[in-house]
């Protein structure tokens, strides 16, 4: 006979959890904070940029004396080849990073994927152009599809933030990904 309560008792057990935890996600429903959670547990304070950019980034840090953004997430990878970040300009106010599928690509259309800018702003800047994207915390870019002749060209996305702008281009890109890109060095 006491076993027979037992198993009635477990689902009841079972429901009161149901029931928690639908309390739970309706008040987060109602709040909007989805969004948030899943942001702050992709982006804490010790988040770190995707791992291709570890190799250079002690170099990349003692040359330039801008805020350094780099992204955790990179768009077009298809996992099957290797991603290399090579350094192409690193002074105090400016650096160019390529992203290749070999460590010695010099921007060759064989081996290139994209690349990450950063430099400080100057009167002497053009105007940013291109289709205005809303990315995180205000900050608006704007992004440049790829053309395509013998080769294609890089999508761009472009914005500034701090005193600096930013370029983040991938070969014949998405424009989506590269949003996510953007958000993925924005977002705190």
């Amino acid at each position: 006979m006491n076993s027979f309560r037992n198993i009635n008792i477990i689902p009841g057990l079972v429901f009161l959890t149901c029931i928690g935890s639908f309390q739970v996600t309706a008040i987060a429903s109602v709040k909007n904070q989805p969004q948030m959670v899943v942001k702050q547990e992709v982006k804490g304070k010790n988040s770190q940029p995707h791992p291709v950019f570890k190799p250079i980034l002690s170099k990349l840090k003692q040359k330039t004396q801008i805020k350094i953004l780099l992204p955790q997430y990179i768009g077009e990878l298809d996992g099957e080849n290797p991603l290399y970040a090579i350094i192409e300009t690193a002074t105090k106010n400016k650096y160019e990073i390529l992203l290749g599928f070999s460590p010695d690509c010099s921007g060759g259309t064989a081996c290139r994927l994209g690349i990450i800018t950063g430099e400080t702003i100057t009167p002497k800047m053009p105007r940013l152009t291109g289709k205005p994207v809303l990315l995180a915390q205000g900050i608006t870019g704007y992004f440049v599809d790829f053309r395509c002749g013998a080769n294609c060209s890089d999508a761009t996305l472009t914005w500034k933030y701090q005193g600096v702008q930013y370029t983040i281009g991938l070969k014949a890109g998405d424009r989506n990904s590269l949003i996510k890109m953007a958000k993925s060095v924005i977002t705190p």
